[in-house]
């Protein structure tokens, strides 16, 4: 009887830890969509925030429950305003602040060179979210930062390429992009195969802000190229010459276009370059310097 009686009490025990972390996750998350009504990351005035960046969510609630994938509101250390992000709290560990995504072509991403300092698009969905931003979350002090490209093709199969130590320089120098070692199965387009394919340690570039290595002109493919931009359907990224990789190009699937689309081109299969369907960028601290 004793037995039974310890058995029922830890059967409520259990019922009621379970109530406490599903009630913890939902005040997470409308806390989250209530903040965001009133968040501008260029408005002066206090906001509660959720944390440094994902990571740093994810390690203030994550000890007692699973902490839910959604929005949340960030402020970076040593930056005076906070801002919303996408926080994948379910991929390969969780604390992945999503930089970019891609799924549907429902967002237009050949935009202006303010539309990506500034960030466009809708963070449930298919957004980019922003130089600027992206450049406080990186440059925060004592941190590192991997960054993983998640790859989906047309027919389902998916590939993934990270980088450890990666960071960009500030807006003086047109956010020129580091990344370090590379890992994973999707090859690693940003460096490319030959010396001009490297978009390693160069600045980005849009159709109306050229800052690539075609100057006056390069030659791609046999085709002579003024803008890398511009003969990348005018999306933006760290061009040169122009490389095998651009991941806001013209979602071709959606739009029913034959164009260099979504690009990683050491993503091969049978001697035939992938075509891609999603993609998108996160990053993670890979070293934690706020202890509790």
């Amino acid at each position: 009887m004793l037995k039974n009686m310890m058995e029922d009490h830890q059967k409520s025990l259990d019922f009621l830890s379970n109530q406490v972390r599903e009630l913890t996750n939902k005040v997470l998350l409308l806390n989250a969509e209530v903040l965001k009504k009133h968040t501008d990351p260029f408005l002066n005035r206090p906001i509660q925030t959720h944390g440094f960046d994902c990571t740093d969510v994810k390690d203030n609630f994550g000890t007692n429950s699973k902490t839910p994938s959604g929005i949340y509101i960030i402020q970076p250390e040593g930056t005076h305003f906070p801002f919303e992000a996408f926080c994948d709290m379910d991929y390969r560990g969780g604390g992945w602040t999503v930089l970019q995504k891609r799924i549907d072509g429902t967002i237009d991403f050949q935009r202006t060179w303010l539309d990506y300092m500034d960030g466009f698009g809708e963070l449930s969905g298919e957004f980019w979210l922003g130089l600027k931003k992206t450049f406080c979350i990186l440059n925060q002090k004592n941190t590192s930062f991997m960054l993983n490209i998640a790859l989906e093709a047309e027919d389902g199969s998916s590939a993934y390429a990270t980088y450890d130590n990666f960071w960009i320089e500030d807006e003086k120098t047109a956010f020129i992009m580091h990344v370090g070692r590379y890992f994973g199965t999707a090859g690693d387009a940003i460096r490319g195969n030959r010396k001009e394919d490297n978009q390693n340690a160069v600045p980005f570039s849009t159709y109306d802000v050229d800052n690539d290595n075609c100057y006056p002109s390069c030659f791609v493919n046999g085709t002579k190229v003024a803008s890398c931009s511009q003969h990348k359907s005018r999306s933006g990224w760290w061009f040169s010459q122009c490389g095998l990789a651009n991941l806001n190009g013209v979602h071709r699937v959606t739009r029913g276009v034959d164009i260099s689309g979504i690009q990683w081109d050491t993503w091969i299969e049978n001697n035939k370059t992938i075509k891609i369907k999603s993609a998108s960028m996160k990053i993670k601290r890979t070293h934690y310097p706020f202890y509790k």
